[in-house]
């Protein structure tokens, strides 16, 4: 997996990044988060928490909100993720988050990294405004209000969810695993290990 390829993602116009792990450095403990909400091994979280009873899944849902809190304020910015927005917002691109996590942790985790301000908050969707990833609701959701096609856009994540919601809202998919193991490459159209080699692949294009 590399970041090369006969179709130049220079060109696209509109990026969609996932928040957590992605322009942030990941330190989420899911299996540990999992433990806490008497989850099942594995699973995913969100998902999960939708098969409770209603007054249990509150409950839970208020002990996620908290350990999220707590995971923001500790949040520190993906290497590169400056310089990418900054170069992007240069090039005149427009910029948006699709996250899993609620809309105020993603204000908190942003403003923690000092990556905030660019962004529009209108363009930081969440999973209070629309169907989780892997959904492609907020995807779409983002192409309506730029008025742009699937074809003009790139979605930028970590984890197969983040991918997996591209290929279904049909835009391009860059996989950033830091570690080099692309485990969920097949979901992905191009791999990188840091956001800077995507810097560097956007100032050479």
């Amino acid at each position: 997996m590399h970041l090369t390829g006969s179709e130049n993602l220079a060109n696209r116009t509109c990026w969609v990044f996932d928040m957590d792990g992605t322009l942030t450095l990941g330190i989420h403990d899911f299996e540990a988060i999992r433990e806490t909400l008497g989850l099942p091994v594995g699973s995913p979280i969100l998902e999960s928490l939708r098969q409770l009873p209603a007054e249990v899944a509150a409950v839970k849902h208020k002990q996620l909100r908290d350990i999220e809190l707590d995971i923001a304020r500790k949040a520190t910015a993906q290497p590169g993720a400056h310089e990418l927005l900054e170069l992007l917002i240069a090039q005149g691109k427009q910029i948006g988050i699709l996250t899993r996590n609620g809309k105020d942790i993603a204000h908190e985790t942003l403003a923690a990294c000092g990556l905030m301000d660019f962004f529009d908050p209108s363009l930081v969707l969440s999973r209070d405004c629309h169907a989780p990833k892997p959904e492609p609701d907020g995807i779409l959701a983002l192409l309506n209000a730029w008025n742009a096609p699937p074809t003009k856009a790139v979605m930028v994540g970590d984890y197969k969810f983040d991918l997996m919601a591209g290929q279904r809202a049909e835009t391009a998919t860059v996989y950033i695993d830091t570690a080099g193991e692309f485990v969920w490459s097949d979901y992905a159209d191009y791999g990188v290990r840091s956001l800077r080699s995507v810097v560097d692949w956007l100032e050479t294009s």
